[in-house]
């Protein structure tokens, strides 16, 4: 997680859950003059349009307040969905048995992307099983990655 979003981290956390939902996790994309900030909110009975406003709202006023980021932003709020983004060890082993795709910061035997089974955790490593191999990817190395939805 880079500073900036650890940053955002530290100041919006405690408004989402003192309105009764986990920070699932936040999305800082710097584009210029007009940069975008998604925070994903989870809550074990869903998440609807008037939480997200909700949320909206007052985390809209915080950032009004602190003013962490400079220049222009558009704030989306979201719930992580079915393809959700994973963020943390925590969240990788909510899902372990899932399929993930992800894409790391840098090629490792020459690819960035992978999607496979996670197994596990490790030490700081994120485990997942493609085909019939494990590969270890440290967290730092993984810059996105998301559940693959599964249909019965």
């Amino acid at each position: 997680m880079s500073t900036k979003d650890a940053a955002l981290n530290a100041l919006i956390d405690p408004v989402v859950s003192a309105l009764g939902f986990e920070l699932w996790g936040i999305d800082y994309l710097s584009q210029g003059k007009q940069s975008r900030l998604v925070i994903y909110i989870d809550h074990a009975d869903g998440i609807t349009v008037d939480n997200c406003a909700n949320v909206s709202r007052q985390v809209g006023a915080v950032l009004d307040v602190e003013d962490p980021i400079t220049g222009q932003f558009q704030l989306e709020v979201s719930s992580p969905g079915l393809d959700r983004p994973l963020f943390t060890l925590d969240q990788y082993e909510r899902y372990i048995g899932h399929v993930v795709a992800l894409r790391l910061r840098q090629a490792f035997d020459g690819q960035r992307k992978f999607q496979g089974l996670v197994t596990g955790t490790e030490e700081g490593d994120v485990v997942i099983r493609v085909d019939e191999e494990e590969y270890c990817f440290p967290i730092e190395s993984i810059d996105q990655a998301r559940v693959v939805p599964q249909f019965k």
